[in-house]
């Protein structure tokens, strides 16, 4: 039976399943959000009896960040209850439950849902501890069959996990859809798990989060210790250990710990963890004062107001249960490894080392190892499902197993001894066997991974035709090369050019390798993606070389470089190959003017987009303005007699307040994405879907746009431009050096000294883009605004 999800239902608006029914909608499915009525609702009040439902997704809309990739999405839900609008599960291929964790109430829903579900619509769970199978006890064999645990992490916007749990009865044909949905359509990380306590990823974060909280406070650390220590450092996220907890909930990390602890009675590591009496008591204390962390705006921290107003988060001394002014603490080991790139070659340093933060580095990663590998073959029967969860779920850099890689696990094993840390002892057969990593590697790439009841490694399974540029490195694809950008040939008649500076900022050699690849492409090849694997695709111009040119008076050689970006997008503009750029994370700056010079984006959904050159004392001159008026201005002036004011303004706006688009969505609100731009969820598959793309449109005849005419609205235009510079200088939103750049943005969008509208070329407006923009550079505000930006990472408001 063939399975569609063309309608969704999901039952529960609290945090989680509000968030689950905006993700729907981010993926383009229409659902609807139910919720119980009210103890006594009146039968004739809709408002009244759609009470719960209307105010767990306001919440949901208010949220920051957004659950929604852009506000239009929200038509995409309805709301409704469980009692006036039961209806609608009998027309929904995927109804999902997300309601409160108790078996009987999930059990008593369930035996309503398969009463009226279709015959092929699939059924899932949401539970983050409770047995699967228990929840579908007693019904028919047709809703078991298509009846499984799907387990989203929070927000499920932006954490890639999603755990499949099959029960014995679930049909394999179900798991296989929903994973192949949860991957392509959602964009999730699929880790298929037993239906164990916890699963994966919650047993591994609560066997090792128990542990930490324990020797925290036996050891004595403070907040700031800990959180400074346990971030990015280690290959964890910035909310560390106790802002993590502050995120999650006081109140649901003690649910959860609570709930686990009885379920695991045989796992002896995390029964003295889950047990100790310190941890427990200190968080039964914060959950009695309702100190639950952000929901509460007091937990771990709590913001405080200074005496001028700005805000500053307070930590809670452990020993007192008092919110104490933070701390900067100091550590040697933290100081000789913060520098050193790899998190493998940091980790080393951190743990040859002897301080309190190395202490703690050593007791975490030691035990975290413990017992990751204590739970195999329990949760999962190799290492890669544990590190894919811990990945995907938690956002950590890498997962145990594959940290345990890069330090060596022979060598690792004698000191997680040595510490009383030993590991599980298929480990010790492993190593006995000569088997010495937990992966197969073929150069950087994993191709296996150890199988403990094997003995042996099993292939690690890619999907067929993937673009994975790890794997043409140092191959014979490799085209050409330098120190910021390599050209591949990915095959099927496409090249790949990848960006590979610092931050993937743009300078000559990157200018270089496209040229020649554009150079390749129009004799060798039948269209290039332009793309990479970064978690950014380009966050702009090289600024440390503007700033240093400008400051030197290298005026012709700016100049060049000016140029030579503007003539490599136009030239991609009018290939006479489809050029197809991919980006993702950031496209800020020169990195957003590659990406509107395309044929075709083929754009990550989690893409940070936009022309933010103003917070660096500039205006966009690599086509960014040009591109604005064009994809802004340019359609409503083609009609007789129309007003072009409001987009002007719009235009105008948009870069003169450096607005950035939030997701792929709002960049194609913006007009940074075009109607025939693509958005992929998952954004290991981008490159692939690139590829198909600029395969697509070579098949389909290709032909690149007439050159185009850009309106540009005269000195009257330019004049309320000033106008509106000045207003907003006045009412103090703005500096006065803010409204210099934007009169000198002003004089670019209106075309100059036309003395009415006209319709000129887009190099007349590139010209005055570049000129614009190099006398900027040669002001003293616009260099200290770039100095800033290069030593501080923040804007400077001169």
């Amino acid at each position: 039976m063939k399975y569609h999800i063309h309608k969704a239902v999901v039952i529960g608006s609290g945090t989680m399943g509000a968030a689950l029914a905006a993700h729907l909608a981010n993926a383009g499915v229409p659902v609807t959000l139910l919720d119980i009525v009210p103890k006594d609702a009146p039968a004739d009040n809709k408002a009244a009896r759609n009470k719960i439902v209307n105010e767990g997704w306001d919440r949901c809309l208010k949220a920051k960040p957004a659950n929604l990739m852009s506000p239009e999405l929200k038509t995409l839900v309805k709301l409704g209850n469980l009692e006036d609008d039961f209806g609608v599960i009998a027309e929904a291929d995927w109804i999902i439950e997300a309601i409160i964790e108790n078996l009987k109430i999930k059990v008593d829903l369930m035996t309503r849902i398969d009463e009226v579900r279709k015959p092929n619509a699939i059924v899932s769970t949401n539970t983050s501890g409770i047995p699967v199978k228990d929840i579908a006890e007693g019904r028919s064999k047709g809703f078991k069959q298509h009846f499984l645990g799907t387990h989203f992490f929070n927000p499920p916007r932006y954490l890639k996990l999603l755990e499949v749990i099959p029960t014995a009865d679930t049909s394999n044909d179900v798991v296989e859809f929903i994973s192949h949905f949860g991957e392509y359509r959602l964009g999730k990380g699929i880790v298929l798990c037993k239906d164990t306590p916890n699963f994966i990823g919650n047993r591994v974060a609560f066997g090792t989060g128990a542990f930490a909280m324990d020797y925290i406070l036996r050891n004595g650390y403070t907040i700031d210790e800990v959180d400074s220590i346990t971030g990015p450092l280690i290959g964890r996220p910035k909310t560390a250990t106790f802002r993590l907890i502050d995120l999650v909930g006081i109140d649901v990390w003690d649910h959860v710990g609570r709930n686990l602890a009885p379920l695991i009675p045989h796992d002896k590591l995390g029964q003295g963890y889950l047990k100790a009496e310190a941890p427990n008591k200190l968080i039964a204390t914060m959950v009695e004062r309702n100190w639950l962390g952000n929901k509460t705006n007091v937990g771990f921290y709590k913001q405080v107001r200074k005496d001028d107003g700005s805000k500053e988060f307070w930590t809670l001394d452990l020993n007192t249960l008092e919110h104490i002014a933070p701390t900067k603490p100091r550590f040697d080991s933290v100081k000789a490894a913060k520098d050193v790139e790899g998190l493998g070659d940091r980790l080393k340093v951190l743990l040859e080392a002897d301080d309190k933060a190395a202490n703690l580095v050593k007791a975490l990663t030691y035990q975290a190892f413990q017992y990751a590998s204590s739970i195999i073959p329990e949760v999962a029967d190799t290492a890669k499902p544990i590190d894919d969860a811990v990945r995907w779920g938690f956002m950590h850099e890498s997962g145990p197993f594959e940290t345990w890689d890069m330090l060596g696990v022979k060598e690792t094993v004698k000191q997680m001894k040595a510490a009383g840390y030993a590991p599980a002892k298929w480990v010790d057969v492993m190593l006995k066997d000569g088997v010495e990593t937990f992966y197969q590697y073929k150069g950087r790439n994993k191709v296996g991974v150890y199988d403990v009841a094997k003995k042996k490694y099993v292939k690690i399974k890619h999907a067929e035709g993937m673009v994975l540029l790890s794997d043409l490195k140092g191959t014979k694809k490799l085209i050409s090369e330098n120190a910021g950008a390599s050209l591949y040939d990915i095959g099927d008649g496409a090249a790949l050019v990848e960006f590979h500076t610092k931050m993937n900022a743009l300078d000559d050699d990157i200018f270089n390798i496209t040229t020649e690849a554009l150079d390749r492409v129009e004799k060798d090849f039948d269209g290039l993606v332009i793309g990479n694997e970064a978690d950014n695709f380009s966050a702009g111009a090289n600024l440390f070389m503007v700033v240093v040119a400008a400051q030197q008076g290298m005026w012709d050689t700016l100049n060049g470089a000016v140029t030579k970006l503007q003539n490599m997008n136009m030239r991609m503009r009018y290939s006479p190959k489809p050029i197809v750029v991919a980006p993702a994370g950031l496209a800020l700056g020169g990195g957003c003017e590659v990406t509107m010079h395309a044929s075709r984006v083929v754009a990550a959904a989690e893409t940070y987009i936009g022309l933010v050159e103003l917070g660096a004392g500039v205006i966009p001159a690599g086509g960014g303005t040009k591109e604005y008026m064009r994809r802004i201005i340019n359609p409503p002036m083609k009609t007789d007699s129309a007003e072009p004011f409001p987009f002007i303004q719009r235009a105008f706006l948009q870069i003169g307040q450096a607005k950035v688009a939030t997701s792929a969505n709002e960049a194609r609100d913006m007009a940074i994405l075009g109607p025939c731009d693509r958005i992929v969820l998952h954004r290991e598959h981008l490159l692939t879907e690139a590829k198909k793309e600029v395969m697509h449109m070579a098949a389909s005849g290709y032909k690149p746009p007439a050159p185009e005419m850009i309106y540009a609205p005269g000195r009257d235009m330019y004049g309320a431009m000033k106008i509106g510079a000045w207003s907003f200088k006045e009412g103090k939103y703005i500096t006065e050096y803010d409204a210099h750049i934007a009169t000198k943005l002003a004089y670019v969008m209106a075309g100059g000294c036309l003395t009415k509208p006209q319709w000129v070329s887009e190099q007349y407006i590139l010209d005055l883009e570049r000129e614009a923009f190099l006398s900027l550079c040669g002001e003293e505000k616009t260099q200290a605004r770039m100095w800033s930006l290069l030593q501080t990472g923040k804007p400077l408001r001169n």
